[in-house]
């Protein structure tokens, strides 16, 4: 049946006033959408592209040097000599000569690039001279295409890159700071070095069929290290041998009198005498290194008096040094340097932090933020995107061993009763534990970074806290995100 003319009039009218109504609702989206199309619509004035001809020298005296193991190529300004490209043995004699011409070059700053070791003797050299020496990233400069891979044009490119500012110096810390990092690198070598020995020590033990590291639990220990020692002296009862048992062993007697019970063939013996023998050498090299370690943390200066502001109680059960750890108070040192109890922070231990301040200095003026600290370590995202594409997602590699002692301090507190542990478990569940690792290093390193910076002192709050404010974020995002539905069934409710 056909609907009257009134009728349809009504109806029609009915329609129009829900559409007012409902563009009365969305006016303030569309303006807000009309604006934003408009400012992306605007054309803005276009950057013009830097071309040789316009930029500016910002370093003029400024030369470049390709280091080599047997030979350097350095390249001076055109106008400073008739041969401003020259070639200088790595003697030590020519390396004075080349900082002399240098000077007579008027030479103020430096660039080089080089792999391995080979730039730290010309680098030490230029800078005892006054000179201004930047180390450069070899991958930084080496894929530009079209450039003739030679050691003359290198110092060239080099040379001229740096003249305009073009190359980012690495960083190095301070002499006395590479001192005590050349050190600590070292006796990381010893460590490694002993750890070879004790598995040396126990293939020997294994191929006479000596059970040793099945029943006690650290060969090297008090009745680990009588055992062979009585072994090597030509003991080879096991009654007897088991009597050199500590009490603080679980196994028994007799159940370390059944694994002594092997075949004691005279080659393995004279392996086992020989390991053992180096073993020993390596763990006096590492007192002797740690006699110089503390000889040099004995020269920094002193930014609190621990006899007037003593240490606060350590956070570990243990209180004297424990496996791999330097036997004098390296805890005191680091208090007295840094100005911070940097061991008050869950999972830092004295040589962690001796190992992050060998590395990184005392100087966080280095770095403007915390943020570029964690750029500089590693442990940040570093997302890589193209076209609006995002390419590549995760932390950039480095090989830096301040960053891989963080993320070893991160890993202990898994089960740690504080605010990083709580943090690091919720990290776990949620990315995994490789993730959860990074995050957790990234949080260390920024906590780190403000205390050295304006010395202030660590203030735990525990777990209770963390889950606190863990529950409060999610309900803020529960409340969020339920705004946001209510707004949408608002909004089709209207229409």
């Amino acid at each position: 049946m056909k609907q009257s003319r009134p009728s349809q009039y009504a109806s029609s009218q009915g329609i129009l006033a829900q559409k007012d109504s409902c563009l009365s609702l969305l006016s303030p989206l569309y303006i807000g959408l009309e604006e934003h199309m408009a400012k992306k619509g605007k054309k803005t004035t276009p950057t013009p592209t830097p071309t040789p001809e316009t930029i500016s020298l910002i370093h003029p005296h400024a030369a470049g040097i390709d280091v080599g193991a047997e030979e350097h190529w350095v390249c001076v300004p055109a106008d400073r000599d008739t041969q401003p490209v020259q070639k200088f043995s790595a003697f030590t004699c020519d390396l004075h000569r080349l900082a002399d011409w240098l000077t007579a070059c008027r030479i103020t700053t430096v660039v080089m690039e080089s792999t391995g070791v080979y730039w730290i003797p010309l680098f030490q050299i230029l800078e005892a001279r006054g000179l201004q020496v930047a180390l450069v990233n070899a991958r930084h400069v080496k894929n530009v295409p079209g450039r003739p891979k030679t050691d003359r044009v290198d110092c060239q490119w080099l040379q001229r890159l740096h003249s305009y500012g073009l190359l980012a110096a690495s960083f190095r810390p301070p002499e006395d700071i590479c001192c005590l990092r050349s050190l600590l690198r070292h006796r990381d070598t010893l460590v490694h070095l002993s750890v070879k020995h004790i598995q040396h020590m126990q293939k020997s033990l294994d191929q006479m069929n000596l059970h040793l590291h099945h029943v006690i639990s650290d060969m090297t220990g008090v009745t680990g290290m009588r055992i062979i020692r009585a072994i090597v002296a030509g003991e080879r009862d096991p009654r007897t041998l088991a009597q050199h048992r500590d009490y603080r062993i679980k196994s028994s007697e007799d159940t370390i009198a059944k694994a002594l019970e092997g075949d004691y063939r005279p080659e393995h013996v004279f392996t086992l005498t020989q390991s053992l023998a180096l073993y020993d050498f390596t763990q006096q090299q590492i007192a002797a290194c740690d006699q110089e370690v503390e000889s040099v943390l004995g020269t920094f200066a002193s930014l609190i008096d621990p006899a007037a502001h003593p240490l606060p109680p350590p956070t570990t059960a243990h209180r004297q040094p424990q496996r791999n750890e330097p036997a004098f108070d390296l805890r005191t040192h680091l208090y007295r340097i840094t100005g911070v109890d940097l061991t008050q922070v869950p999972g830092l231990q004295a040589l962690t932090i001796h190992t992050v301040l060998a590395e990184i200095g005392l100087d966080m003026s280095k770095w403007p933020t915390d943020k570029h600290f964690a750029s500089w370590l590693g442990l940040c995202p570093d997302n890589r995107i193209s076209g609006g594409k995002v390419l590549a997602t995760g932390s950039r590699r480095v090989q830096n061993r301040a960053s891989r002692a963080l993320r070893m301090a991160a890993q202990s507190l898994r089960t740690s009763p504080s605010y990083l542990g709580a943090f690091y478990r919720r990290m776990r569940s949620k990315l995994g534990p490789a993730k959860a690792t990074t995050a957790t290093a990234h949080k260390l390193a920024k906590i780190i970074y403000h205390m050295l910076q304006e010395k202030t002192p660590y203030r735990e709050r525990g777990t209770d806290f963390y889950l606190q404010k863990d529950h409060e974020r999610k309900v803020r995002q529960l409340r969020k995100h339920a705004k946001h539905l209510g707004f949408d069934v608002v909004a089709q409710a209207s229409t």
